[in-house]
């Protein structure tokens, strides 16, 4: 009799799960309440990227110039070349991407044999799942189960999403009308990402950060930071760190936004800090998600979770509850909320449901923010090598000294390699520049494989392009510095 394994959720953790399970010989039958893909691609990394590449676009119409492209009015003078972006037709490019993707993760799923139930589903007891769809219900039984709900938007009391003046990222990615205005809230991966994304495409934007740096966060190099403060700068974008949200009040047509000391700061540096009002069209709060654990029946079966709601596992994706797994976003900040990271997990939990003993390795996990430049890390930063007492040499070479980043007209940014000095081992890199996203793979097999700057620095790289930031980086870790 084949193992009936039941997947809630098709995200990138979910869908990705349902089809290891598949191709290990079970039954598999996927449950969800709204559109496949999840939060990456509904709301989150593809239809982002998507506005992304449209800013990206917009700004280099508007640089055509300095590439040589002499643009001509044929209008006599009337003003008939006009660059401006279209969020309409933006938008409407977007759901056609998207909407193949979706077709796309159902023709795998069909071709994996594997039955799709749209609805939505709660556990009703063990080794039975109910679907709800639209008061019509159905139950499934299961002899394995992987929950794969993820998260939504933090909605924060104070200012409460409303849609319209008070703006959450899934607000961001349906907007009908650029505002001229907008106060982001959260200077983490996503609050940096829309700010460089809105304000390429002529939004004025502040952004308002509780820390002391945008990307707070422990995986991103202070480095990566600083570079990004700094290239803000130069496209217009402000930034407040220290400083929270007390307050958003709407006044004729407008927000007034009441700021105040982040309870973060140092008592010494508090003083030095002045509160302030900023005046702002919009508001769009991107400061943290809230697990989908709501509904789901978990106490049916005795499944706790944490005091917000996030559901613990062990390092085979295992619950507390015997044949029931959780993969992705619904794990919480313990684990790595990523989409990549869900993927993975989905295999290792299909996998042990599958009877083949699995284990996940967070050691050496990517990291993409899609910034302007963009951000690629993995591994050790600086700071936390120094924290556990690890010698190593940081290694920093400039995007400048690259023949291809010259080309591109694309020169911002930096490559740093965090080595062992005893051993040369590799145990971080933290890339931000033109195309860092993509670089950032050598880096992770580099980590993965436990390879030296040695290794990298006698691997030849294609010349001209920008995968040579990291053998100049490497050769400089080794001692053998060329451009770098």
């Amino acid at each position: 009799m084949k193992n009936k394994v039941v997947v809630i959720g098709a995200g990138p953790g979910g869908y990705v799960a349902a089809l290891r399970a598949s191709a290990m010989g079970g039954e598999v039958t996927v449950i969800e309440k709204e559109n496949p893909g999840g939060t990456c691609l509904n709301w989150g990394c593809i239809p982002s990227k998507i506005m992304k590449t449209s800013a990206d676009t917009y700004l280099r119409l508007l640089e055509a110039e300095s590439f040589g492209i002499e643009i001509k009015d044929q209008s006599g003078g009337r003003g008939g070349v006009v660059f401006s972006p279209d969020i309409n037709a933006i938008m409407a490019r977007k759901e056609k991407i998207l909407e193949t993707q979706r077709k796309g993760i159902l023709s795998l799923l069909q071709n994996g044999k594997i039955s799709y139930e749209k609805g939505r589903a709660y556990i009703k007891k063990e080794g039975i799942v109910t679907i709800d769809t639209d008061g019509n219900e159905k139950d499934i039984a299961f002899d394995s189960l992987i929950i794969a709900t993820g998260t939504e938007p933090l909605d924060i009391p104070a200012f409460s999403f409303d849609g319209d003046a008070i703006l959450s990222s899934n607000n961001l990615l349906s907007l009908k009308k650029l505002p001229e205005s907008i106060v982001i809230v959260g200077g983490g991966v996503i609050g940096c990402e829309f700010a460089c994304i809105l304000s390429a495409m002529g939004v004025k934007v502040t952004v308002v950060e509780a820390m002391s740096r945008l990307l707070p966060l422990p995986s991103v190099d202070e480095s990566c930071s600083r570079v990004l403060q700094r290239e803000m700068k130069k496209r217009k974008i402000k930034f407040i760190t220290d400083q929270v949200v007390k307050s958003a009040e709407k006044k004729d047509g407008t927000l007034l936004i009441t700021l105040e000391v982040s309870p973060f700061v140092e008592p010494g540096k508090a003083s030095k800090i002045k509160p302030q009002v900023l005046e702002s069209e919009k508001m769009a709060v991107c400061i943290g998600r809230s697990p989908n654990t709501s509904g789901l029946g978990l106490e049916n079966i005795g499944l706790a979770t944490d005091e917000r709601g996030w559901i613990p596992v062990n390092e085979r994706m295992e619950t507390s509850v015997n044949g029931v797994y959780a993969i992705g976003d619904i794990l919480g900040p313990k684990r790595i909320m990523l989409a990549h990271v869900a993927s993975h997990e989905g295999m290792v939990a299909a996998s042990n449901a599958m009877g083949v003993s699995e284990k996940m390795d967070y050691s050496a996990v990517p990291g993409a923010i899609f910034t302007m430049p963009e951000i690629g890390n993995v591994g050790l930063t600086e700071a936390e090598a120094v924290e556990k007492n690890i010698d190593v040499t940081c290694t920093t070479v400039n995007f400048r000294t690259l023949g291809k980043a010259q080309a591109m007209g694309e020169i911002a940014g930096e490559a740093k390699i965090v080595a062992e000095n005893k051993t040369g081992k590799v145990l971080g890199v933290h890339i931000t520049g033109p195309h860092a996203t993509d670089l950032i793979a050598e880096g992770t097999l580099a980590v993965k494989a436990g390879l030296t700057v040695s290794d990298l620095a006698h691997t030849i790289h294609a010349h001209p392009t920008l995968a040579e930031i990291m053998s100049e980086a490497a050769l400089k870790g080794a001692g053998m510095a060329i451009h770098g």
